[in-house]
């Protein structure tokens, strides 16, 4: 049993797949299907169930994942040890993202960094609709992500350290005639009877105003959950509901309104989540330090009382 093998093993239970996890390795499906056979063999043990529908793993497979998971950190923190020791800063990072970060441009960020520090490759995995923030927290928590860009307001989940990088008001966001768009704000308790617009369950945003309009003893429908906040900009447009989206896509997309939201809390916290029960590898401390060591743009200023037409 080598450790490519034990990758290779990972990859398909994360995935649930062979082809994403072939893609996600950056190897062709066939070589995935012998990499599992040939460990398959050596344990002799069926580990991956292969239907038409699905791909699962046996008892035997859940079994050795945690197993896997610990062998390919002590492989990695012995790199990283002999990284320490040289000075040297290479490797991959695993960096879990939500679907939408407000203010910070990831893609900058990671030119920066590679900038910096040309030897480290980046694998980048973005939340599942599912999963949310909690599922990167996971992720971050269990090894299979160094670090994570996630939204979570409130108590800090055990398991990892969060730094909060850039908060974002959450904007009411409407059709140009409607009831409210001529207004200079709009209070929370206004907004009750509407249909909304927003994620689902487990995003920070979500979470941000749903914990709002609990504090507040109010009720609201959603009507649709998307996962892009430009798909809710384009949903608004649409007729289909209004949406609460960070400060400024009203401004960016036209025809829209974009109000303040009074007698409310909808600051939306963006944070670096860090692991608390391992020590960080190389690559991933350089990543923290110029993520918080980067200055992102200030809030965007609420709009005037006609909205934005």
């Amino acid at each position: 049993m080598d450790l490519r093998q034990l990758e290779c093993f990972i990859a398909v239970a994360e995935e649930s797949s062979f082809t994403r996890a072939a893609a996600r390795l950056h190897i062709v499906q066939s070589a995935v299907s012998v990499t599992i056979a040939s460990l398959e063999r050596e344990l002799h043990a069926q580990l991956v169930q292969r239907t038409s529908r699905r791909v699962g793993l046996t008892d035997a497979g859940n079994a050795l994942l945690p197993k896997a998971r610990a062998a390919l950190l002590a492989a990695e923190e012995a790199r990283n040890a002999v990284d320490d020791a040289t000075g040297s800063v290479r490797g991959t990072l695993r960096l879990g993202t939500m679907s939408s970060l407000g203010l910070i441009d990831l893609a900058a960020l990671l030119g920066r960094f590679r900038r910096d520090y040309p030897a480290v490759s980046v694998h980048l995995a973005t939340a599942s609709s599912n999963g949310g923030s909690p599922g990167l927290i996971h992720a971050v928590k269990e090894g299979a992500m160094d670090l994570a860009f996630v939204s979570i307001p409130g108590a800090v989940p055990s398991g990892a350290r969060l730094t909060e990088v850039a908060s974002t008001p959450l904007d009411v966001v409407t059709l140009p005639d409607h009831r409210l768009a001529r207004k200079e704000s709009v209070d929370l308790s206004e907004l009750a009877e509407e249909s909304f617009i927003d994620f689902p369950v487990g995003y920070g945003n979500r979470a941000v105003a749903d914990r709002a309009f609990e504090s507040a003893g109010l009720q609201r429908r959603v009507v649709i959950e998307i996962t892009s906040i430009t798909s809710g900009a384009d949903f608004v447009r649409h007729g289909l509901g209004i949406a609460l989206l960070p400060r400024g896509v009203g401004r960016a997309r036209n025809g829209l309104s974009s109000l303040p939201v009074t007698n409310a809390d909808l600051n939306w916290p963006i944070s670096l989540a860090v692991p608390t029960n391992r020590t960080l590898g190389a690559a991933a401390r350089a990543f923290e330090r110029v993520a918080l060591g980067t200055r992102f743009p200030a809030t965007p200023q609420p709009p005037g009382p006609t909205g934005d037409h």
